[in-house]
């Protein structure tokens, strides 16, 4: 199977990033964080676009980014307001100068971190750069194995007169990664799209947290802080550092 480094999540899906994978949610952001504080100094790992970034300082925050992919950077530079200061590595490691009141992490990004090793030096990373009683604030799936038989699945995402988009997965169990192939048929040809994921139920990132300093204070179903339940497909979840 296949894993990424920092910069090729970037590298295969910068130019269409925005049409892609934006769920619409920013100003949804924007007020969760607002609600723990109308100022502070944020720092949001993985800032790609600047899909949630940009908004943020537009309300007033001043934010500080970590992107693997420079592609991504400079999509997010060309828009209005874009020149946010961003530095180009891998989040989990990457320090950046001063203290945060709030760490940031969206949509499943932690998932992207591809082994239990590298996803607790992600929160040991954040505790790192917040200030005491700052905040590290996730988003995730929880994750859903009812669509696999035989660990794998094939879905249809879109499908027109000129084109079809196709996602095939397969599921490794034993490592807690789904291996996704995003298929992508068009009058052009066919591009292949993949992401490797390793996933994590909410217990075992609390425990993460913990190993890191943090401790969780919320944890909410949705931006709109509706309650976590067992039937919740995602997750915000908020640690506070000591």
């Amino acid at each position: 199977m296949f894993d990424f480094t920092s910069d090729q999540f970037g590298q295969l899906n910068a130019e269409d990033y925005d049409i892609q994978f934006d769920p619409g949610n920013a100003n949804q952001i924007v007020e969760f964080v607002k609600s723990y504080g109308h100022q502070g100094r944020i720092l949001e790992f993985a800032i790609g676009t600047g899909r949630v970034a940009i908004p943020l300082v537009e309300a007033g925050f001043e934010l500080v980014g970590i992107e693997g992919s420079a592609e991504m950077v400079d999509k997010m530079r060309a828009k209005p307001g874009g020149d946010v200061p961003s530095h180009i590595g891998d989040f989990a490691y990457t320090e950046v100068g001063g203290e945060f009141d709030m760490v940031l992490l969206v949509y499943n990004t932690l998932f992207n971190l591809t082994s239990q090793r590298h996803q607790v030096d992600c929160f040991k990373n954040a505790a790192k750069h917040l200030k005491s009683g700052g905040r590290f604030i996730l988003e995730t799936f929880v994750p859903d194995l009812s669509g696999y038989k035989d660990h794998q699945r094939v879905s249809t995402q879109r499908v027109g007169e000129d084109h079809a988009w196709l996602e095939s997965a397969l599921h490794d169990p034993l490592a807690q990664k789904f291996h996704f192939q995003r298929i992508r048929i068009t009058n052009e040809g066919i591009k292949l799209v993949p992401l490797p994921m390793r996933y994590a139920y909410p217990p075992e990132m609390d425990l993460m947290a913990q190993l890191a300093g943090l401790q969780c204070e919320h944890r909410f179903a949705d931006w709109q802080r509706n309650p976590f339940t067992a039937n919740s497909k995602s997750h915000i979840s908020v640690y506070k550092k000591a």
